[in-house]
């Protein structure tokens, strides 16, 4: 009976690390490098990089806040633009940086101060909703990274 009962949790504890493995060959999402420069008006910018190391693309298709309206804007040619949806390819990054793709908040609530966070949901086409605690940094930050 014993060797029955160890073998039962085998196969279970093997069945549920199979199911952590992530969506079997999709998308597997992580977030670094967030910060927003500390806001001097009633916009921000938000900065991130999203690393997708799965076998299949996704998409950036919304950002929520408690702090304000959120929208996901392309910078091409040095003109923003809102855009619906950035891709993420598979193997791949979006980088969210000044100067190029990033978040922009609106009609923000309060204007947070460097050393507080921002928390944001990413919703994804494909991927479950990942929450993040942006760090705000002074209006003059450079990141090391290069975004």
């Amino acid at each position: 009976m014993r060797r029955l009962t160890v073998a039962a949790l085998a196969v279970a504890g093997a069945l549920t690390l199979a199911g952590c493995g992530g969506s079997g060959g999709g998308a597997d999402l992580s977030v670094d490098s967030a910060y927003m420069p500390q806001p001097v008006s009633d916009m921000a910018a938000g900065f991130l990089t999203i690393t997708n190391d799965g076998d299949t693309g996704d998409r950036l298709t919304s950002v929520t806040s408690d702090l304000g309206e959120v929208t996901v804007h392309e910078t091409v040619d040095g003109a923003m633009q809102e855009v619906e949806a950035l891709d993420i390819p598979a193997h791949g990054s979006l980088v969210l940086e000044s100067g190029g793709n990033h978040l922009m908040f609106e009609q923000l609530k309060q204007r947070p101060k460097q050393g507080q966070k921002v928390a944001v949901e990413l919703r994804f086409d494909r991927s479950d909703p990942v929450t993040v605690e942006i760090p705000v940094k002074p209006a003059t930050y450079t990141p090391q990274t290069g975004h």
